[in-house]
């Protein structure tokens, strides 16, 4: 009876454990809406149906609890399928995929214009935005936690915006502690 009570203790922890690791995730206009509410940066995982590193970014580093914690806290979470059809105002434009066919949702599909606007031409990619809604840059390729961990706080903490060549980048890097679990 002992080892049935630890057991359901122990799935119970485990279960209140993966929920509180979850990104909260929001559409890209209702990131834009809450900004003008409470000003934050907005990360963006453009994806795709079909792309193994996506699945992998979604598995291995958005459920990595450091990972959501810290997101949660400081930044809009946005995903944002980069072949699929929906319709999205940004920087005083409509973008709307008109080559998109629903018969190839899950396969190649038509880039969404809005992907293209914000210079992705990979996936996944992770595009970071300011509080004012205009790209930081876009990030391309699977990050590991600690990877991430890296753009999340040089980003959050601007320290972008003294970066003037690619020997700030390197010093930056180099002088990083990483504090995420992997």
């Amino acid at each position: 009876m002992k080892k049935l009570g630890f057991i359901l203790v122990l799935a119970l922890l485990t279960t209140v454990n993966s929920i509180a690791q979850e990104i909260n995730w929001v559409t890209f206009e209702e990131a834009l809406e809450l900004q003008k509410k409470e000003p934050k940066k907005i990360m963006m995982d453009v994806y795709t149906n079909w792309c193994g590193p996506c699945k992998m970014l979604d598995k291995n580093t958005f459920q990595n609890k450091d990972v959501a914690a810290y997101v949660n806290k400081h930044y809009y979470a946005v995903k944002f399928n980069g072949e699929g059809n929906e319709k999205v105002t940004y920087d005083g434009r409509n973008f709307e995929n008109t080559g998109y066919k629903p018969e190839l949702a899950n396969r190649r599909n038509s880039a969404h214009p809005l992907a293209n606007y914000l210079q992705v031409d990979a996936y996944p990619t992770i595009v970071f935005f300011g509080e004012d809604a205009k790209v930081l840059t876009p990030l391309r390729g699977y990050q590991q936690p600690q990877q991430l961990e890296l753009y999340l706080k040089l980003f959050k903490d601007n320290e972008h915006v003294n970066m003037k060549s690619q020997e700030d980048f390197n010093a930056y890097f180099e002088a990083f502690k990483p504090e995420f679990k992997s």
